[in-house]
């Protein structure tokens, strides 16, 4: 099949809303949502974080700053309402498996963007082709490792042509970062279209457009009347988001009423202290987040690329850290509680979840184990002190990094056993460096695309990931592809129970924190408590105020 040409229905532009149908889907529930066109409340909202944007093209970012933004102003083929972490059609009407690997959807009549253009099936067609044509290294590609390809039979239908049938989580990918619908007349096809392009374009169709754009100082969005999506009209016409450098800033700025919202991130200390205050309202929501290291196979002591390779030594380095995180102290001390040990790759809470780690490294326990380390290291030949050059961003992770880094570096150090070179980076240059075999050993931290133990697998530990930090096990990766899959919950759960002992044995990363989800409102805010929900997407369309 070929995509239909829609050159001459362009100019046309229906109005009215549609109809959210079933979702026929292996394993999920029908749903349905509200499509209503009508407009927005009127006022506006101003929201402060300390994240940063590095595209707001779907194709060339991968992180929370970026994707937050993009949630906000982007359609999706499945999104989850509000409440939920189950997917649902967003502006499709429909969306089944009319085969094992065939995965068809039935696009909503009259969706425009909102530059007046149509939004078609050749829009959903091109997105998903050019993100594997892109395939860039700080892109979310990686998601969409079963697509083979999709056909555009004619204006309203996408056929996606799956590699691997019965897939599990492919109507969950569609609502992930992958899946922002864009405008073909806007982007382009083979390379990152630059952030001032697609303003100018405006290239919208999700609940709000941008009007303005400052890079990472303030975006002005403004409600998009023409959305025709699972959620609904936004409650608030005009929302700013609002960057800042400091946290410190952000803190001030919502206990004084300067700004409405505060997400994103201030340190354990700030929100224990805004607890207390009854100017501002403390919103705790359910988490996903998790924290860890990343080492480069490559670059990392002994790693395949430096002149003393050897992979013997390489994982004693692995391992040897592993035994000596202390979680409890990172937990307690740094974040108050705010967020708690994480002992595997899969946050507890979520089917199939293990604690893989726990008995493998330390005391076996939980805890640190000196001792054990420094039998690791001896036992593979390596002499002590091994230097670590172990990078951290100093904006992206909120204020506490720098302690949470600083006590790290104090746990490996004091045993003796590692020299720490504690180095850090701005966001916006860290996410490029990361990439390109800078860092040997470095933080990150995972914000889900949508709550299935799947997203904490792909886009990890497959071959070609998202980390490029050249881990490759064939094992580790055919029981990911396998797990996708699986049609049956217990044995698609024994699958990713073993995939997790099996990277707890390699160590590609060391998963060391959870945490939950804390936006902080003005006292007259409400909606925040909606949206802090089990799908880990902030939408601001949830949000009013008085």
């Amino acid at each position: 099949m070929t995509p239909v040409s829609k050159t001459s229905r362009r100019l046309v532009v229906a109005l009215g809303g549609a109809t959210v149908f079933a979702l026929s889907l292996a394993g999920c529930a029908a749903g349905s949502g509200d499509s209503s066109s009508d407009s927005a409340s009127g006022g506006s909202i101003t929201v402060g974080t300390t994240d940063k944007v590095t595209s707001l093209d779907p194709a060339g970012a991968y992180d929370n700053g970026s994707f937050g933004v993009m949630n906000q102003v982007y359609p999706f083929i499945m999104n989850t309402p509000f409440g939920s972490p189950d997917v649902e059609p967003d502006i499709a009407e429909s969306a089944e498996f009319t085969s094992p690997t065939e995965f068809t959807v039935k696009l909503k009549d009259g969706l425009t963007f909102a530059n007046g253009n149509e939004l078609t099936s050749s829009d959903v067609k091109f997105t998903f082709d050019r993100q594997l044509t892109i395939a860039d290294a700080n892109g979310p590609s990686s998601l969409l490792f079963n697509l083979d390809s999709v056909d555009a039979p004619d204006d309203l239908t996408v056929v996606f042509n799956l590699k691997s049938p019965d897939d599990q989580t492919f109507a969950q990918v569609l609502s992930s970062p992958a899946g922002p619908i864009v405008d073909e007349d806007v982007f382009s096809a083979d390379s990152i279209t630059s952030d001032d392009d697609i303003v100018a374009g405006k290239a919208f169709a999700g609940q709000y457009e941008i009007t303005s754009y400052d890079f990472n100082s303030l975006i002005g969005f403004k409600a998009f009347p023409d959305y025709k999506g699972l959620l609904g009209p936004a409650k608030t016409d005009v929302v700013n988001e609002k960057f800042y450098a400091e946290s410190p800033n952000l803190k001030l700025d919502i206990q004084e009423g300067a700004i409405d919202v505060a997400y994103r991130s201030l340190s354990a200390t700030d929100i224990e202290d805004l607890r207390g205050n009854d100017k501002v309202k403390v919103v705790d929501g359910p988490g996903g987040e998790i924290r860890y290291i990343v080492f480069n196979f490559d670059t990392q002591p002994f790693g395949a690329t430096t002149p003393e390779a050897d992979p013997a030594k390489a994982v004693a380095v692995r391992q040897a850290v592993a035994d000596l995180i202390n979680r409890d102290e990172l937990a307690e001390q740094v974040y108050k509680g705010t967020y708690t040990p994480l002992y595997s790759y899969i946050p507890a809470g979520l089917t199939g979840a293990t604690e893989s780690l726990k008995g493998l490294y330390g005391d076996g326990q939980g805890g640190p184990d000196a001792d054990k380390a420094a039998a690791t290291l001896q036992a593979a030949g390596v002499t002590t002190p091994v230097e670590l050059n172990l990078q951290y961003s100093n904006d992206h992770y909120g204020p506490s990094s720098g302690d949470e880094y600083a006590l790290i570096k104090d746990q490996l150090e004091s045993t003796g056993l590692f020299t720490v070179n504690l180095q850090t980076t701005e966001w916006v240059q860290y996410s490029k460096d990361r990439t390109a075999d800078v860092y040997p050993e470095y933080q990150l931290g995972w914000f889900p695309d949508y709550s299935d133990a799947d997203n904490y697998l792909t886009p990890f530990f497959l071959k070609e990931n998202f980390l490029s930090n050249h881990y490759d096990n064939p094992e580790v990766n055919d029981l990911i592809l396998q797990q996708a899959t699986t049609t049956d919950p217990a044995a698609r759960t024994a699958i990713i129970e073993e995939i997790q002992d099996k990277v707890a044995a390699d160590l590609s990363t060391v998963p060391y924190l959870q945490g939950s989800q804390i936006a902080i409102t003005g006292a007259d805010v409400t909606g925040a408590e909606d949206t802090l929900d089990p799908s880990f997407k902030f939408r601001y369309s949830a949000l009013a105020k008085g």
